[in-house]
């Protein structure tokens, strides 16, 4: 057993699984400790380094591209001390880290594990339910069903559609940017019939806006996550089977669906600003965003 335990976390390597667990201290990003523990088996790492420093280090763990539904969801945007893959290392422990490290690199030569994408997910995700609680609503995810309930802060076209409850089947993909702290991000549900959408976060009633607690949206992430995990694998849309498996165009409409969806958005539209949700202003530049996206 290789181990190292640090204020920011503990690694351990039993020889098949390294396990990470955040640290309890107030320092550790709020992200990693409702992550909870990671058990990383070893044929989904391509590689570790330690990264030693002038007063303290980083162990850091690469995991093999489509290995992990968390890293697929938030494509490499999650800050560095919310990166469950990363461990902050004291200087007088950089020894024990260098030999964790070693002792992984080691395993890996051992049972020649490739370093090339993989076919299918190799780590679970987190559990559901999950629910977070953002600037722009709340989301939930039960396996089956993404539920958004709208807060009092949203746009009031958003608000006037009311909760908004999408199967998952219905689903082409999630999309997922942080917000910064300086830079609003999102989270958005990108169904068949919104895939060409190009409505504005704080508009679209399949995203949320976040804009808030940057600490607290950063949340949002675990049902990014939890959602990317039971959506198609990535290698389903390309590679080496590509001829045996469905086409990506196969999740776009064809063209008469296209032209009922527009048609759909565009009804919606109307009845929203007949009944006075939306100002003159507002339909004009919602309508202009729904065509342009058509």
């Amino acid at each position: 057993m290789a181990e190292i335990i640090q204020r920011d976390g503990t690694w351990a390597f039993d020889g098949t699984t390294v396990r990470i667990t955040p640290g309890l201290h107030r320092s550790v990003p709020l992200f990693r400790q409702t992550y909870g523990e990671v058990a990383v088996p070893l044929e989904a790492v391509a590689g570790v380094v330690f990264e030693p420093e002038r007063k303290r280090g980083r162990l850091r763990i690469r995991l093999r591209e489509g290995a992990d539904p968390l890293l697929q969801a938030t494509g490499g945007r999650l800050p560095d001390p919310a990166d469950p893959y990363r461990l902050v290392v004291d200087v007088d422990r950089a020894g024990v880290a260098e030999y964790v490290a070693e002792e992984i690199r080691r395993a890996l030569l051992l049972d020649q594990i490739p370093k090339e994408p993989t076919k299918a997910y190799l780590l679970p995700g987190p559990p559901v339910p999950v629910s977070v609680r953002s600037s722009d609503g709340t989301v939930s995810f039960d396996g089956t069903q993404v539920r958004i309930d709208w807060a009092d802060t949203s746009d009031r076209v958003k608000r006037a559609t009311g909760p908004r409850i999408i199967a998952v089947g219905d689903l082409v993909q999630v999309e997922w940017l942080p917000n910064s702290g300086y830079e609003e991000g999102f989270l958005r549900f990108v169904t068949r019939e919104t895939v060409f959408s190009k409505l504005p976060p704080e508009k679209d009633p399949y995203a949320l806006d976040l804009w808030g607690s940057a600490r607290r949206d950063l949340l949002t992430a675990l049902v990014a996550t939890a959602i990317t995990a039971r959506l198609p694998h990535p290698s389903t849309r390309n590679g080496s089977d590509h001829a045996e498996r469905p086409q990506p165009t196969a999740a776009v409409p064809p063209a008469a669906d296209h032209h009922d969806v527009l048609l759909r958005r565009l009804r919606e539209l109307g009845e929203l600003h007949r009944d006075g949700v939306l100002t003159d202003e507002e339909f004009a530049m919602t309508k202009a965003a729904v065509l342009r996206g058509f």
